[in-house]
């Protein structure tokens, strides 16, 4: 057992400079190596987490922007439909106002030419009466004249 713990032993000194070289050898790498390449990286992540950020924000504000601009599109929109409603109304308004004016107009016609007709109609009968006996005369002395001769 002895000299399996020598053999041992003898290995393990054998194996310390190797260990030291290893031990050198790492914190070497990390110092001049990794050190520098995990600046790096935390730098580059930055950066990169820096643009996402920003980019986030700008996207952000493109949604805002674009969401304003399209409430104030539906306002417009809302504006110019009731704008169009109300013009329309008001012209349906004028229309039918005009059409009583036209309907009244006509009624006024119709009873002015009614009532001319009524006096034209009295004034012929006036006339008619008033020559009714004249004309009768005339009628009898041309049926007379008509018997003599």
């Amino acid at each position: 057992m002895e000299e399996t713990l020598q053999a041992l032993a003898g290995i393990l000194l054998r194996a310390i400079p190797t260990l030291i070289l290893v031990l050198f050898l790492h914190f070497y790498l990390k110092k001049i190596f990794f050190e520098p390449l995990g600046e790096i990286l935390r730098k580059r992540r930055e950066a990169t987490q820096g643009a996402r950020d920003a980019a986030a924000g700008i996207l952000d504000k493109a949604t805002q922007k674009a969401g304003e601009y399209e409430a104030a599109l539906r306002q417009a929109r809302m504006n110019l439909h009731r704008e169009q409603e109300e013009n329309r109304r008001r012209l349906l308004e004028e229309q039918a106002s005009r059409v009583e004016e036209a309907k009244a107009g006509a009624h006024a016609m119709i009873h002015e030419a009614k009532k001319q007709l009524a006096d034209d109609t009295e004034g012929a009968r006036r006339q008619l009466a008033a020559s009714a006996g004249t004309l009768a005369d005339n009628i009898a002395d041309a049926v007379l004249d008509g018997r003599a001769a």
